[in-house]
């Protein structure tokens, strides 16, 4: 059953943040916000599974070739977040996420990243489900692995920020504050595979 989105004003408001900035460097330099799925821009998808799920807004991150995601990409709804300093990794791009979220009535946002098609909504308003104030910390759980999506409180994002180095994302954030992180079985309806190798591609579809 796919999840709908909330009416408006009901419930908490939870945002939606893609990260879609990535070069896909291991792919030989194809941005993988451009990667085919189903005949479209893999963002669109991504970007749609956030949507579905019920978050509002939805920002998405671009960098690696930003002006053609925007010329070949539909994303309606969504605003783009371009950062220039994609090529430090996905930290960067969190970073700039967050904080284009700032001045918004959102109280907590979850997080996905555009290079896993095997997350779709039902996982993403499973973990948006588990959201009950500013300062929650929530991941999916795939088995003994924590994975995407994460939802983050809005208290908790300057420090996220401060923290978001390299290649790494929230992952220093998380393991730091891993006793206060509430797991959200979905190994039933997703997969967290990521495509980083042109072995990867057979994940789209």
């Amino acid at each position: 059953m796919t999840a709908s989105p909330l009416e408006p004003g009901t419930g908490p408001r939870v945002a939606g943040l893609l990260l879609a900035a990535g070069g896909g460097r291991r792919l030989g330099g194809r941005p993988k916000a451009l990667l085919e799925h189903h005949g479209r821009p893999l963002v669109e998808y991504a970007a749609g599974v956030l949507r579905e799920a019920g978050c509002g807004p939805v920002h998405v991150v671009l960098g690696a070739a930003a002006d053609a995601v925007r010329a070949r990409a539909r994303i309606p709804g969504c605003l783009l977040v371009e950062n220039p300093a994609w090529a430090e990794g996905m930290g960067s791009s969190l970073r700039a996420g967050l904080a284009s979220l700032a001045g918004t009535t959102a109280e907590a946002v979850v997080v996905t990243l555009v290079d896993q098609p095997g997350i779709g909504p039902d996982a993403v308003a499973r973990v948006r489900a588990a959201h009950s104030s500013r300062s929650d910390l929530v991941t999916a759980a795939y088995g003994e692995r924590r994975g995407h999506p994460v939802l983050i409180g809005a208290d908790r994002w300057p420090a996220v920020i401060a923290s978001a180095v390299g290649d790494r994302g929230a992952r220093a954030y998380l393991r730091q504050h891993e006793g206060e992180i509430t797991r959200v079985d979905c190994a039933d309806i997703a997969a967290p595979d990521d495509i980083d190798t042109p072995e990867d591609l057979g994940l789209l579809g």
